[in-house]
């Protein structure tokens, strides 16, 4: 097990397996030393746990674990495309989109769920640039989506 998948134990929590797309992407893609994911929706066990608008049908602090749980999503998708979370040097960029109701502004506080796993798991490492949007509606009604740019070890 990686030093990555053992923070992640020590959290209670662990890989899922990949999501599988909605369209016509792949969840994860290698240029060079950088991994991009796609954007990964707060998937579990092949759906969503709950659908709508943060601030009116979900609550930020839902919202917030579900930014997690896309985060977890991300590092899986990850993993099947370099094998070991370890060689993770850097998260350069983390870009959350939060399906907001009208009214709502704490797209930031969502998306620290995310944020926040990242900087547990993988210390300094998960130290990154990001950008937290409210945006109308994501794919399947999801209320948050996350994606991840992360520089890896090379040969």
């Amino acid at each position: 097990m990686s030093k990555v998948e053992s923070k992640l134990a020590e959290l209670g929590l662990s890989l899922p397996p990949v999501a599988t797309p909605v369209a016509a992407y792949v969840p994860a893609l290698r240029s060079g030393e950088f991994v991009f994911t796609s954007g990964q929706l707060p998937v579990v066990g092949g759906k969503l746990p709950t659908t709508g608008k943060v601030g009116a049908e979900v609550s930020p602090e839902e919202a917030k674990v579900l930014a997690q749980t896309c985060a977890l999503n991300a590092l899986a998708a990850i993993k099947a495309v370099i094998g070991d979370l370890d060689l993770i040097e850097r998260v350069v960029k983390v870009v959350g989109f939060v399906a907001s109701a009208p009214d709502f502004t704490g797209q930031p506080a969502v998306i620290n769920g995310a944020s926040e796993l990242l900087g547990q798991v993988l210390g300094e490492a998960g130290v990154h640039a990001r950008s937290a949007v409210g945006v109308a509606v994501l794919p399947l009604d999801a209320p948050v989506e996350v994606e991840l740019q992360v520089r890896v070890k090379t040969a």
